[in-house]
């Protein structure tokens, strides 16, 4: 830790927002509770799901495949996930109890075109039963039409390499649109579309995963059992090929979703991380040159909104991003417990985006209820600033209402505000759920 650079002042948090958009190091900020910040009228406060993470046996998803072939370098298999499927409305209807107003969540094309060109009614059905569970309690739907996850005859063909990737993605986004775009608040083409260019753009210690063995070995099964002898999912394939097909794909899927709702605001969602230079800015720099400012052209051209996505910061060096300090407090998850990240990213979102911002998701990975409600308290604190500054920020979403199947970690990580019993999938409210509702109720901190 970076002691000497510690900046101690009631009001440190708008100064030390200021640093780090200049790339100094500090050290975590401690709040002082002398005033009350009073949130705009209709902001938006909730909490997240993915479908593929929460819902269970997405059978004809990319996703499920890779989990289940042998070699994979997923942990476990997401199985039954936590039972979302059939118990939405249970879901829901808890979130509401809160005092929650949100639900962000997916809904997943592997379900809704199981087949190329095959568009499942049960599924749409199913769907526009979960946005009227969300009408029924007044919650406001918050819509990923992609979280990720891909039908695996898509990937089959290539995945958002292929040729005419963006097209199909486009055809299923309309088809959603028309049939439920009226029941929702907001809609998203993608979730974290950069997230790739995040995690191995620049060189440090997670760069180098996609091409080492196991994955290779992976991604050949998976070839085989599409019958195509090719696979391209999510992360794993060639990043510039995948990134041009994902930018095409949010440009003709917003204009595929805006056709069929003009009316329907339209945007995506950023993984987002404070980015503090250690000496020379300029692998910072190159770093967000890479991981977020194609993604910022986009959505400037075509989106009403921006999803900002955060969770820590990250410390980079000439030599390239560098692990969490010796002795750093640290996440289940292996991440730096640093709240005011949220603040740093909205601002400097701010900086590139002239549009609203909603953060559409932000938590942590702990067995620890205590660490989660200081989380909240201390990054809802950043947000506060940003406002008071005249950032348009709209809303809190917390990543993630239930515990859930974390990708390639499993069930270890625990994001929920929300404990499920995977045994008998019975739900507990923790008390971190509990604080972020008697917020979200006074509208204020």
């Amino acid at each position: 830790m970076q002691d000497k650079k510690i900046i101690a002042s009631r009001r440190s948090t708008l100064k030390a927002i200021t640093a780090l958009a200049g790339g100094t190091l500090l050290s975590p900020l401690s709040f002082a509770a002398d005033k009350s910040y009073h949130f705009p009228q209709g902001f938006l406060w909730g909490a997240a799901v993915a479908g593929h993470q929460v819902e269970g046996d997405n059978v004809h998803s990319d996703a499920w495949l890779l989990e289940n072939v042998k070699p994979s370098i997923f942990v476990e298999p997401s199985g039954a996930g936590v039972d979302h499927y059939r118990l939405f409305a249970e879901d829901i209807a808890m979130l509401a109890s809160l005092g929650l107003n949100t639900f962000r969540f997916s809904i997943e094309w592997a379900r809704v075109e199981p087949e190329e060109g095959m568009f499942s009614v049960a599924a749409i059905e199913h769907y526009r039963d979960v946005l009227k569970a969300c009408h029924k309690h007044k919650i406001k739907a918050v819509v990923s039409f992609n979280h990720f996850i891909t039908p695996y005859w898509f990937a089959g063909r290539g995945g958002w390499e292929a040729e005419g990737a963006a097209q199909l993605f486009a055809r299923y986004c309309s088809k959603v649109a028309q049939e439920l775009g009226s029941m929702m608040t907001l809609a998203a083409t993608f979730n974290e579309p950069n997230l790739a260019r995040l995690l191995f753009g620049i060189p440090g210690p997670l760069s180098g995963l996609t091409g080492i063995p196991p994955e290779k070995a992976m991604l050949a099964e998976a070839g085989k059992r599409a019958g195509t002898g090719k696979f391209s999912s999510w992360i794993f394939g060639d990043f510039d090929k995948i990134e041009a097909g994902l930018l095409e794909g949010h440009r003709l899927g917003y204009q595929a979703i805006k056709a069929a709702c003009p009316k329907l605001p339209v945007g995506l969602s950023m993984a987002i991380e404070d980015d503090q230079a250690v000496g020379d800015p300029a692998m910072r720099d190159r770093k967000r040159a890479i991981a977020y400012e194609p993604w910022f052209k986009a959505i400037s051209e075509h989106g009403d909104y921006i999803g900002v996505q955060t969770y820590t910061r990250a410390l980079v060096a000439p030599e390239g991003q560098l692990p969490p300090p010796a002795g750093a407090r640290l996440t289940d998850g292996g991440m730096e417990f640093w709240p005011e990240a949220l603040g740093a990213t909205i601002r400097y979102t701010s900086q590139h985006v002239k549009l609203p911002i909603y953060v559409t998701e932000n938590g942590i990975a702990t067995m620890d209820d205590r660490q989660r409600e200081e989380y909240i308290q201390r990054a809802l604190k950043s947000v506060a600033d940003c406002l008071r500054d005249g950032i348009d920020v709209r809303g809190y979403l917390h990543w993630s209402l239930l515990d859930n199947f974390e990708w390639i970690f499993g069930y270890k990580p625990h994001y929920g505000l929300i404990a499920v019993d995977r045994a008998t999938m019975r739900r507990t409210i923790k008390p971190s759920a509990r604080l972020l509702g008697a917020i979200a109720r006074k509208n204020a901190i």
